[in-house]
């Protein structure tokens, strides 16, 4: 340790007033730099010194950063990792080895610390798995990371397969020799890929075999501690129900399950479940943690202490424990030597959570907090509408200021994803954006799920069809929104694609269906103006939305994939069809909506629900053909930009409110 950075831990170490020596400091410093950095760069410090002063704040940066800077330096290049990776391997008695883009808990963003996929190939995209044999290697990504794929991971070492057409499971047991063992850690998949890897390498002849030790922690030499950050309470206010209750209710369903526990591995789940929340994975507000609900309703929650902020441990009261993540296998094995009947989840309990259960009469079912996450309460809703209504400023404020700039052909995507988030800071409650803001201009806006970098950034020039789908986190909501801007004069193509997406969007914003409907079989309401003229997109038209929690929440959708969960009252949905020209421009349309009765429909025999659209931002009119849309079409389009002014309107002065008058001019 060098003298600067003992004197700055000493010096800050006597702020905390008993808590944490040098050492200690030290450690909890490493995981404040290993989460995801805040807004807000004062909200750790609660973690070591609550209400710190102006000296003592000034006294917890500087050592801080002087942690930063002793942090170990890089390990090897890529081409040196695989070498590594595969000479572990040839120790460990293995032929081959899986590395997914996964965590402990399944989820779509993760810490630092298990972005492994990404130390072992360069490959940075939220969704791959590569697979190593003494000779071959491969990355499997889907269509969204295609080219990034190309751009980050060396064609040398790596074959690039596509996710879904190419099963990797496949792959490998095609790569090993036969009687070969292949590797994998428990903790970072799911049963249902144990089970149906291990069907495809013992076909061929192989083995799978589960490693306690994963390889490239022992490899990857700078690898970034688990995350700290801090863990707060989701007030009352906010959250609308106790946590109390919501135990209660959850183990009252257990009882009727005849089961004795459900172990608790989203995040998510556990983080609504105990109203709490944290900031341990980048835009999601998450707590990294386990919990254990017995059917008394009691918790065991597996959580770094140094995580929880003054008034957590008195928030969650006596009747939830709090246990180091590490005791986490032998509270399992407990409840298998008990022979207790236990609940884990399908979708984000790893192999590792089964196999701890031995003994146990194990269920692998659905998380019993999915749905009633997914059914909002009254406070949560009215949260989220003022949430909404707070971002629709934002974005409103953002699309007048890129109406007036845009035309000088001087910005490109960055500049103008950070002027966004300039606004939604202003708005003095954003507490992050809610995922990485999508702006893509001209051909990147063709690519879905387009991620701008230093070298694909574009410059927005005239003519360019521009795509910006962005959201934010606030305490009371999550908002997502995507619009789509002409710069200059649109060609009529781009103005019949777009029209057709937004009839589309139309369509599923004043759908009415009766109790029992899944999204799957609404979907096509928001295909079809596109069908009629040989027209698709890929993706999915909807997915559900948290409460301040994640911005992609199951387990309902609105997608062409069967789904057998019924939309629900409450539940928060997102309402975007789209279009893409490959290599020229991309459209797509998105909105929030909230499932709700509809009550003109239902009576006493028959339950109709309908939409109620929560988010509100002008839609470019120089795109539309209103002579494509049909009069009821034109009406729903007036009528929504007439709540965009009623909403937005006594938000915005001056310019900013005379571009939102004529952006909300009535098209009928």
């Amino acid at each position: 340790m060098t003298t600067d950075l003992a004197d700055a831990l000493a010096a800050a170490a006597a702020d905390t007033g008993g808590r944490y020596d040098a050492a200690g400091l030290q450690e909890l410093l490493e995981g404040v730099i290993a989460a995801p950095v805040a807004l807000d760069d004062r909200e750790w410090m609660e973690l070591a010194v609550p209400g710190a002063t102006g000296a003592q704040a000034k006294r917890l940066h500087a050592a801080k950063a002087a942690v930063a800077a002793a942090r170990r330096p890089a390990g090897p290049k890529p081409a040196e990792r695989l070498a590594a990776l595969r000479g572990a391997l040839a120790r460990l008695g293995l032929d081959g080895y899986v590395v997914p883009h996964a965590d402990e808990h399944q989820g779509e963003y993760l810490p630092a610390r298990a972005e492994r996929l990404a130390w072992l190939t360069g490959f940075t995209g939220s969704a791959g798995i590569a697979v190593v044999t003494a000779e071959r290697a491969a990355i499997f990504i889907d269509g969204r990371y295609t080219i990034q794929a190309g751009q980050q991971t060396d064609p040398a070492l790596w074959e690039r397969r596509h996710l879904h057409q190419e099963p990797h499971e496949a792959w490998l047991a095609e790569a090993l020799p036969n009687g070969g063992r292949a590797g994998y850690d428990p903790r970072l998949v799911t049963v249902a890929w144990v089970e149906k890897a291990r069907k495809a390498v013992e076909a061929a002849g192989g083995s799978l075999v589960a490693v306690d030790a994963n390889p490239i922690d022992t490899l990857w030499t700078d690898q970034p501690p688990a995350p700290i950050s801090p863990t707060i309470v989701q007030a009352l206010d906010v959250a609308g129900k106790d946590a109390r209750e919501k135990r209660a209710e959850l183990a009252e369903a257990l009882r009727r399950d005849r089961l004795d526990a459900v172990v608790l591995t989203a995040p998510e789940s556990v983080a609504w479940l105990l109203n709490l929340r944290g900031a341990d994975v980048p835009h999601t507000p998450l707590p990294l943690s386990f919990a254990v609900l017995h059917a008394d309703g009691l918790v065991d929650l597996f959580i770094d202490r140094r995580k929880l902020v003054p008034g957590v441990d008195t928030h969650l009261g006596n009747e939830v424990a709090i246990q180091p993540p590490s005791s986490l296998g032998q509270a399992l094995e407990g409840l298998g030597r008990a022979g207790k009947a236990v609940r884990i989840d399908a979708a984000s309990a790893s192999a590792w959570v089964q196999d701890r259960l031995k003994g146990a009469k194990v269920d692998v079912g659905t998380d019993p907090c999915a749905l009633p996450r997914a059914r909002k309460n009254a406070v949560e809703l009215e949260g989220t509408r003022e949430a909404h209504r707070r971002d629709a400023a934002a974005v409103s404020r953002f699309l007048a200021w890129l109406a007036r700039e845009a035309p000088s052909g001087r910005l490109d995507e960055a500049s103008a994803a950070a002027r966004l988030l300039e606004f939604r800071i202003a708005t003095g409650a954003l507490r992050d954006l809610s995922f990485d803001t999508i702006s893509a201009a001209g051909p990147n806006a063709a690519l879905p799920h387009y991620r701008f970098s230093a070298e694909s950034n574009r410059r927005i020039e005239p003519g360019n069809v521009y795509l910006v789908d962005s959201g934010g986190q606030y305490r009371d909501g999550t908002t997502d929104i995507t619009r789509t801007i002409i710069v200059g004069t649109p060609t009529e193509e781009m103005r019949r694609n777009f029209t057709l997406v937004l009839k589309g969007h139309i369509a599923i914003s004043t759908a009415r269906f009766p109790k029992g409907t899944t999204g799957s079989q609404i979907d096509a309401f928001a295909r079809r103006p596109l069908w009629e003229h040989g027209l698709d997109y890929d993706h999915g038209t909807g997915h559900g939305v948290g409460s301040y929690l994640s911005v992609h929440e199951g387990p309902a959708r609105i997608a062409k994939t069967p789904n057998t969960i019924a939309l629900e009252p409450g539940m928060i949905l997102s309402n975007e069809p789209g279009y893409y020209a490959a290599g020229r421009y991309g459209i797509r349309t998105e909105t929030l909506v909230v499932v709700q009765p509809c009550v003109e429909l239902s009576d006493d025999s028959r339950t109709f629900y309908e939409f109620e659209t929560i988010t509100f931002a002008p839609i470019d009119l120089a795109l539309v053909d209103a002579a494509l849309l049909t009069a009821e079409e034109r009406a729903w389009l007036d009528a929504y930009h007439a709540r965009v002014r009623d909403i937005v309107g006594p938000q915005l002065e001056g310019e900013d409110r005379a571009w939102l008058e004529q952006a909300t001019r009535p098209v009928g």
